[in-house]
């Protein structure tokens, strides 16, 4: 049994979040940027049409410069930008707006600035594959069977690669997906890049999953610097990871036991949810909120697959206890 106790505490700590490459396109398009007294200011007269080179491949800054640009005078191209499903949609969004934005989901986006952009639209926002991903891995690590709807699977290919190395199965439906494993996950090598690569999003799920699979894996983490803190609220439950720096090693144990862990971030939650479903005895996970950033009704949809989770609150979890 898993329980969930609700501690108000917000944001992930995963690393320095730089924003140089989002100053960087404001200053291209000709805002003038001051950095003081921990606030970002930026200020324009006019946004003027440029190049814009991503010194690394950031989102974030992909989608402001898309977002900066939509309305600059005359033209906007980004090299090196993010190719996410989200950034298609973003695009795809404005361009139902009135905007000129083309090649989302490439290299290389090419905006043609418009005058304005207009309302009245209606919009259906792109399925989360994260959190279809999420839910894949769990069917991986309960070695249950899962029929995800509503979802886009040509999103998942990375992960559904790994599914299938490890020895999963995964039926394509179009816009449905099934996990099914029915024996313990071979061991693997895990290497986390930008889409269309294997997400950092789903690292610390798919550490659950390493961590009770056979033989020894290893995760290498190359999008940020603080994303293995989940691995030591894993060994409480008796994983044998030792990580260091951005690399894991994950020697693979029979079974996972419950334990009283500790939410460090979004999908560290999410992982630790997970192993708390496939652990033998009781799980308590703290931290909540963070998992709640990212996910709705999450325990309502795990205990539909039939796990015995329950969210309560500090007086009832003394109660329990």
């Amino acid at each position: 049994m898993v329980l969930l106790k609700l501690v108000f505490q917000v944001g992930c700590n995963l690393g320095a979040r730089p924003i140089d490459q989002h100053i960087k396109a404001f200053e291209a398009l000709g805002a003038k940027v001051d950095v003081s007294q921990g606030k970002v200011t930026a200020k324009v007269k006019k946004l003027v049409g440029t190049s814009i080179y991503m010194d690394i491949v950031s989102v974030g800054a992909t989608i402001n410069a898309i977002l900066a640009a939509v309305l600059a005078d005359g033209t906007t191209t980004i090299d090196n930008a993010a190719k996410e499903p989200h950034i298609v949609d973003v695009a795809n969004f404005l361009n139902t707006m009135g905007a000129d934005v083309r090649g989302a989901g490439t290299d290389v986006i090419k905006i043609n600035g418009v005058k304005s952009l207009h309302g009245g639209t209606t919009y259906s926002v792109v399925p989360d594959q994260i959190e279809a991903g999420t839910f894949m891995l769990a069917a991986v690590a309960s070695r249950g069977n899962i029929l995800i709807k509503n979802c886009i699977p040509e999103h998942l290919d990375c992960i559904t690669a790994k599914i299938l190395e490890i020895g999963g199965t995964v039926e394509d439906y179009g816009d449905s997906i099934r996990v099914s494993m029915n024996k313990r996950p071979n061991k693997a090598i895990v290497k986390t890049l930008p889409y269309p690569g294997f997400p950092t999003d789903m690292q610390p799920q798919m550490g659950v999953v390493l961590s009770i699979a056979d033989g020894v894996s290893t995760i290498h983490e190359s999008i940020w610097d603080s994303r293995f803190q989940y691995t030591f609220e894993l060994n409480k439950m008796g994983a044998k990871i030792t990580a260091q720096a951005k690399s894991a090693v994950f020697e693979g144990v029979k079974e996972l036991n419950g334990s009283p862990v500790y939410a460090t971030d979004l999908r560290a939650g999410a992982a630790l949810l997970v192993a708390g479903i496939v652990a033998s005895g009781e799980t308590q996970l703290y931290n909540i909120e963070h998992i709640d950033r990212g996910y709705e009704n999450i325990e309502e949809k795990f205990r539909a697959l039939g796990a015995n989770i329950q969210r309560v609150t500090e007086p009832d979890l003394k109660k329990i206890s």
